[in-house]
């Protein structure tokens, strides 16, 4: 049963990656690779169960905790580029 749980989380995280090099805009970038690093968490709390490693849980909740730093680096990062260019166009407007 486990078994077939971490192919199939394997199987969206695949479908992950193919997202997120796709795009078509860097937001559907951002949450696929976001969508990509909870899938990860996902597959180290099966394989930590499966390998009876307990362990594995905290770097699972680790991998959990940077990535949604992460995330929310990138995104501010990306936002903060935008408005700076909203910015430099209309100084390039007057």
């Amino acid at each position: 049963m486990y078994e077939a749980c971490s192919i199939a989380i394997l199987i969206t995280m695949i479908l992950a990656v193919i997202r997120a090099l796709a795009g078509p805009t860097v937001y559907d970038r951002v949450l696929a690779v976001n969508m990509f690093g909870t899938k990860t968490v996902l597959f180290l709390a099966v394989v930590s169960f499966l390998s009876g490693r307990p362990d594995f849980l905290d770097l699972a909740l680790a991998y959990a905790l940077i990535n949604f730093i992460g995330v929310l680096a990138v995104l501010q990062f990306f936002h903060a580029r935008e408005l700076r260019s909203q910015v430099e166009t209309s100084h390039e407007d007057d």
